[in-house]
């Protein structure tokens, strides 16, 4: 398949739809009409060029059709899209595309994010900025209101996504996200899923292929009578990041035709079947390293001062060498902080190393040289996975991130 085109900005005079909102509901009778009005009288007032809202209606028993039937009738820019089953992904897949508007976007119907950022985010769609736009409400920036609970679920996952696959983007499931629609076209055949990580599988898919990504803070006051039920949504999300790491790994996915024809996006990162080989190389030949510098320091400086001193200098020498040949980052951006993030990740593997020596000396006061290396090594092959998922998930976790919030 062929490479997609260059961004281009879209023409300033246009007659048909430039944006196709798409606001998918299930049973929603006491919510959509009152949130569709207020939609539409906020891009008739704001947005500068023509729109639609496509009300997607996935099966729903209630009076949403009835209710969305008459938005047609009284409001010429509200078309509405039924389906027979259930799913937001299945609604997002159909109305996108079934749209010809060159910018596609979509809002859940309770409106918790504030309206003011749908300009900001759907702008560098339309100006050939970016391939896609998201809103986030866990960046500096964003103001929520919402529950503990919701708060920490939120947290984790996208914390689960950064260790797991390794993502750059900072919330996955934000209901308030715009792709441009050649982007679309080549994206939606390669999302599997049907339901709550649709999200999640497009955006992961989208970052792979080095599309970029644009990122919104956005204000956002949770809807207390949220009909997502988390714990089936909780293990289903689970379910397809194992099965999207899975077809990552083993090459399944064919994103040859979301690249762009341009060499001007920064490059991705090698995906985990390269990092995983590519460190463990790293941390073989830093371990080797360490064993050396400990052995010829021991006898000058004691036990604990040779750890602590190995260890400083390989930790250096290992953040370098991931960053340049696991994570693929090259240049000087970032360095610096990369080297400061991996002495805090080279703290816990001190803490870690001297305490299992600790404990050694406590338990057994004159233990054999060789015991100690023994433990020592068991302690830094302990620390090994813990620094690798460290990596991944905090240390180059912008590894695809260009300047302000814009992931590449």
């Amino acid at each position: 398949m062929d490479r997609l085109p260059l961004r281009t900005p879209l023409a300033a005079q246009q007659r048909e739809p430039v944006l196709d909102v798409v606001v998918p509901v299930f049973n929603e009778a006491r919510d959509l009409e009152p949130s569709v009005r207020r939609l539409h009288a906020h891009l008739r007032e704001t947005f500068p060029y023509p729109f639609r809202i496509t009300v997607a209606d996935n099966a729903s028993t209630d009076a949403t059709p009835r209710i969305a039937a008459r938005l047609v009738a009284e409001l010429p820019e509200v078309r509405w899209l039924r389906l027979a089953k259930k799913g937001r992904g299945r609604a997002l897949r159909a109305a996108w595309s079934d749209s010809r508007a060159p910018v596609l976007a979509y809002l859940d119907v309770d409106l918790s994010t504030d309206l003011a950022a749908l300009l900001p985010r759907v702008a560098p769609l339309i100006s050939g900025h970016s391939d896609i736009a998201i809103g986030t409400r866990l960046t500096r920036g964003s103001w929520v209101v919402r529950g503990l609970r919701r708060e920490v679920i939120s947290r984790c996952y996208n914390a689960l996504l950064r260790s797991t696959l390794a993502v750059g983007f900072s919330d996955a499931q934000c209901g308030f996200k715009a792709v441009r629609r050649d982007v679309a076209e080549r994206l939606l055949p390669l999302v599997e899923d049907t339901g709550w990580f649709f999200d999640t599988e497009l955006l992961v898919i989208a970052e792979r292929a080095g599309l970029r990504i644009h990122e919104v803070p956005v204000d956002w006051v949770d809807d207390p009578d949220s009909r997502v039920d988390i714990l089936p949504t909780a293990l289903a999300d689970v379910r397809g990041i194992a099965r999207t790491g899975r077809a990552l790994a083993r090459g399944t996915l064919q994103m040859t035709g979301l690249r762009r024809s341009t060499d001007g996006d920064p490059p991705s990162g090698p995906g985990l079947a390269g990092q995983l080989p590519r460190f463990a190389a790293v941390g073989a030949l830093s371990t080797v390293g360490y064993m050396v510098l400990y052995a010829a320091l021991r006898p000058a400086t004691g036990p604990q001062t040779a750890n602590a001193l190995a260890l400083l200098v390989c930790a250096v020498a290992n953040t370098a060498a991931n960053r340049r040949l696991t994570f693929g980052l090259r240049g000087r951006g970032g360095a610096l902080r990369h080297q400061a993030k991996g002495l805090l990740v080279f703290v816990i593997g001190l803490a870690l190393t001297s305490g299992s020596l600790a404990v050694l000396h406590h338990a057994t006061p004159r233990t054999a040289r060789l015991t100690e290396f023994g433990v020592l090594v068991t302690a830094n092959l302990a620390t090994t996975l813990l620094r690798f998922l460290l990596f991944r998930a905090w240390v180059f976790a912008d590894r695809r991130t260009g300047t302000g919030a814009t992931t590449a």
